[in-house]
């Protein structure tokens, strides 16, 4: 490739991580808005208060559901085809649950934020997208400046959340939703500028079964620790705003609370791929791991408004840790033709684990309270280190073999 050509590459893959990171952070947005208010909206719609979180879970279930359809699409069509696709689903998502907020519907609701984990499935593939057309050595840092988008999300939600959640009295939130169907189209138009290359015919010989992939040391451990960071914050995430609810503080301390967290999970973005660079994917999962234990220790410490927000902001830390570890020891895991289907497998353990643990959630909440939602977060830790200790040892007998 000549100097002009690998300079053009260069400066469409730097403008295709801005367009990500920008779509990112209202895709974010999108999806806080769901967490700041599901359990509360759920709370008020659910038949029984147990199912309060359910909406919360759907969501999860909706990312699980979306990941192989995201891959299939992305293979056939290309990448910013199933952009498109999930977008408009985050469209429809804001619709569809001022709707149900009007007319009291607390299946439509659910519905809604199904819409919204299907769209969320699609903006996990925003990560992995980054990578695409840089050297191997910078594609931590892409796929982490794409995550940094979120941190605008942390702030774009619930602000969005307390600027609008009364405005179409008296339907708590209605107008949020409407709110969040434009967000949505306007992260519909900053994708439509995303280039990326188009999806290319290979040799089935050049793949390998994903039943090989799927059985190295790596890709499992990276498996775990990404479903343990995932499934830990989930828990804690959509517990906490009922949970604060529960214990007499308002709705806009909760909004505070999730606008923290979620800055928390995408600020540390600008430098994680840096300290994945310097010191290995593996030890920044563990840092991750650690920072999730500290978060549970101040859940169980206190419940003033400061103790929540000071477990959610250090869960948020923790997940981007984990996750972002985890995401790029999956990038270690695939050559280039195996790319979207390594990822979207990757993601549907992931997010499919997830899902399964967040219908749990409400029921430990609402059956064992708030100190049991952090007693949890222990045991899936302990098995994650036992997983990166395991794939350490592995890597060292086969280093001296």
């Amino acid at each position: 490739m000549t100097g002009a050509g690998a300079q053009a590459d260069a400066t469409r893959a730097r403008g295709n991580v801005i367009r990500l990171a920008i779509a990112q952070a209202l895709a974010g947005g999108n999806a806080s808005v769901i967490f700041a208010t599901g359990s509360i909206i759920g709370a008020q719609l659910a038949p029984d208060m147990s199912l309060a979180t359910v909406p919360l879970s759907v969501f999860v279930l909706g990312m699980a559901a979306g990941t192989l359809p995201t891959g299939y699409i992305a293979r056939n069509y290309g990448r910013r085809a199933s952009f498109q696709v999930g977008a408009g689903l985050g469209v429809l998502t804001g619709l569809l649950a001022a709707v149900a907020v009007t007319i009291g519907s607390f299946w439509l609701f659910c519905i809604a934020t199904l819409c919204s984990g299907l769209y969320a499935s699609v903006v996990q593939s925003f990560r992995f997208a980054a990578a695409d057309g840089v050297s191997a050595a910078d594609r931590p840092r892409a796929l982490s400046w794409v995550m940094a988008g979120g941190v605008f999300a942390g702030v774009l939600g619930p602000q969005l959340v307390t600027w609008t959640m009364g405005l179409w009295a008296p339907y708590l939130f209605a107008a949020s939703y409407v709110a969040q169907a434009g967000v949505a189209l306007l992260a519909m138009l900053v994708l439509s500028g995303v280039d990326l290359p188009r999806p290319q015919m290979v040799s089935l010989g050049t793949i390998r079964p994903l039943s090989m992939i799927a059985r190295q040391p790596r890709f499992i451990a990276a498996v775990v620790c990404g479903v343990v960071a995932f499934v830990l914050m989930n828990l804690v995430m959509t517990s906490a705003p009922l949970a604060m609810k529960m214990c007499g503080l308002p709705v806009t301390a909760s909004n505070w609370a999730i606008q923290w967290h979620i800055v928390a999970m995408y600020g540390p973005s600008f430098f994680t791929g840096s300290l994945i660079a310097r010191f290995g994917a593996s030890r920044i999962v563990l840092a991750g791991f650690a920072l999730t234990i500290c978060a549970a220790l101040t859940g169980l410490s206190g419940i003033t408004e400061a103790h929540f927000d000071v477990v959610l902001i250090l869960l948020g830390l923790g997940w981007n840790f984990g996750f972002v570890g985890a995401s790029a020891m999956v990038l270690q895991c695939h050559t280039q033709e195996e790319r979207t289907r390594v990822q979207s497998f990757n993601d549907f353990l992931v997010f499919g684990a997830t899902a399964i643990g967040s219908f749990s959630s409400g029921q430990i909440l609402a059956n064992h309270g708030w100190e049991a939602v952090n007693w949890v977060v222990f045991p899936p830790v302990a098995i994650a280190c036992v997983a990166l200790a395991v794939t350490a040892m592995v890597g060292r007998r086969d280093v001296t073999a």
